[in-house]
């Protein structure tokens, strides 16, 4: 009981704002790295700042997007509903965080040349991936909030919300063809997560599947 009313208290009152500290603290700890590099460390990114800003934030948004999966087998498993009011705010910020990948990209790496990213999106299979996972969280993120749930009714706002699928394979293959070298660890650990995640909900829709035979039967 002491167990249970604790969880309920931390779910109340501190799950959403130490959610949120968590979701900020990367970008800040990119500014104070961006300040340092400015004012008295030049080489506190390594030698290719833009370079590690660039696959720092991409990092960051996979990270973001499989905890995001990660939140249904989470509740499934523990039982803890409560989690389940912070999924929207952990996939914004998952889209908040490609974003400025993206940008970072586009404005630092290629100084906002539209020709040279339509060439890269072109000739370029990871960058072709990236974008479409990108604009696949566009609509994630514009019916976020209750209000789109009511209008959209929530059968169409869950066909909508599938996207999420397919869109972090994208987000994952794009990790794995950026690199130089294949089976590097930190893109494989990404893919082996998300296949674990996608692997579960699986077996969860197989077995729902099942239980109706075998009451029949």
């Amino acid at each position: 009981m002491a167990h249970s009313a604790l969880l309920r208290n931390f779910g109340k009152h501190w799950m959403k704002p130490l959610t949120l500290a968590a979701l900020v603290a990367p970008f800040a700890y990119l500014a104070v790295l961006w300040i340092l590099m400015l004012t008295s460390q030049p080489y506190i990114m390594g030698f290719d700042p833009v370079k590690w800003t660039h696959h720092y934030l991409g990092d960051t948004a996979i990270r973001i997007l499989l905890v995001t999966l990660a939140i249904s087998p989470i509740r499934d498993i523990t039982g803890w509903a409560p989690i389940v009011v912070i999924r929207r705010r952990i996939g914004l910020a998952a889209f908040f965080y490609a974003l400025l990948h993206m940008l970072a990209y586009v404005g630092l790496d290629l100084e906002w040349s539209i020709p040279k990213l339509w060439e890269d999106i072109l000739l370029r299979t990871y960058i072709t991936l990236g974008m479409l996972a990108l604009l696949a969280m566009v609509p994630l993120a514009l019916t976020s909030t209750n209000g789109m749930i009511r209008r959209l009714g929530r059968k169409t706002w869950d066909r909508i919300h599938w996207l999420i699928y397919p869109l972090a394979i994208l987000a994952v293959s794009h990790n794995i063809l950026m690199q130089k070298t294949l089976f590097q660890v930190q893109p494989m650990t990404h893919a082996a997560i998300l296949a674990v995640l996608l692997g579960w909900r699986i077996a969860r829709w197989a077995l729902k599947r099942m239980k109706p035979t075998e009451a029949a039967a």
